[in-house]
């Protein structure tokens, strides 16, 4: 399967290759963090002795838009604790693992609080997606500020899998909270932005959605992907959700489960042959403690042999 990006780096074209070679077959563990910290690694390694082959960082901190006299206290512990993020990333690239963003996005213009939710700004994302607008110079700006961020992992040749405008299926962030026509050209638009005039050429294009009039189209994403939260220690192999999911578009593409709470029983997924390629077990209670899964869980998870850990995960790159 070719890339979106035609100009793709090899080191992309390699992950793209090793997760359609594996679908079916092997699963890819994933953790996100937030923090430098990383409280979620140094848990899963005291339980199960290996650390995840894909890790999650948290890029809100770098939102050049945040009113922090409008903060309240969570918020501002949030952003606060993570600052710095992209060292554990640059450090993470090293050791030669996946590595995955999120952006909880910062309303680029207007906005208190945590104002990538919908109820904490008046940004308009149909204005900002319309040439012109003011809206439409701050999504720029914000835009090309991340992608001065992204650019050293280009110029090392570190592949990341972007997942941006997540869960826009929803109206609880607020470039979902819009016509889903208007989702198709935010994508479009940084698409656009990042490949053909900044080059990322390291970025693997993440579609994260279950609503398929969201869907921009197979031309400029990679992988498809959703979030699931299901109820503390049920564990399956989410098949129905892979089934709507695989839906959205009938050229064959990997698919993932970007987020999830409780982790998936990663043998039914394998020996039912369901192609989810990874998942991202989210942080904080859900990534550190046994509240979700037991620790029985989390074993039998690292352990399964077609399970992919860091220390199975074959080298895709190095740092240059």
């Amino acid at each position: 399967m070719d890339n979106s990006n035609k100009k793709a780096q090899d080191e992309v074209r390699r992950v793209m290759d090793f997760l359609l070679e594996n679908r079916g077959r092997k699963i890819i563990l994933g953790q996100h963090t937030q923090t430098m910290e990383q409280a979620e690694l140094s848990y899963i390694r005291e339980v199960t002795g290996e650390l995840p082959a894909l890790c999650g960082f948290e890029l809100l901190a770098y939102s050049p838009n945040i009113q922090y006299k409008e903060c309240g206290g969570e918020c501002l512990k949030e952003v606060y604790e993570a600052e710095h993020t992209l060292k554990k990333a640059w450090e993470w690239a090293k050791m030669g693992g996946l590595i995955t963003f999120t952006w909880h996005w910062f309303s680029p213009l207007f906005g208190r609080d945590k104002s990538f939710f919908t109820e904490n700004t008046d940004f308009s994302a149909e204005l900002a997606a319309t040439s012109g607008t003011p809206e439409y110079y701050a999504l720029l700006s914000d835009m090309d500020y991340m992608a001065g961020l992204l650019k050293p992992f280009c110029d090392a040749h570190i592949p990341i899998l972007w997942r941006p405008f997540h869960e826009n299926e929803g109206h609880w962030f607020w470039w979902g909270n819009c016509k889903k026509d208007v989702v198709k050209k935010l994508y479009r638009l940084m698409y656009d932005r990042y490949v053909n005039h900044f080059k990322l050429n390291n970025l693997i294009w993440v579609f994260n959605s279950t609503n398929p009039e969201c869907y921009p189209g197979d031309d400029i994403m990679d992988i498809l992907s959703r979030d699931l939260y299901p109820e503390a220690h049920c564990h399956t192999d989410h098949s129905k959700e892979f089934a709507e999911l695989s839906a959205i578009t009938k050229t064959e593409k990997p698919y993932a489960i970007a987020e999830i709470g409780t982790i998936p029983d990663v043998e039914a997924v394998v020996e039912n042959h369901i192609p989810w390629s990874y998942y991202m077990t989210w942080s904080n209670e859900f990534g550190k403690t046994d509240r979700f899964t037991s620790k029985e869980e989390l074993k039998r998870a690292y352990s399964y042999e077609h399970s992919v850990t860091l220390n199975r995960l074959p080298e895709l790159y190095s740092v240059r």
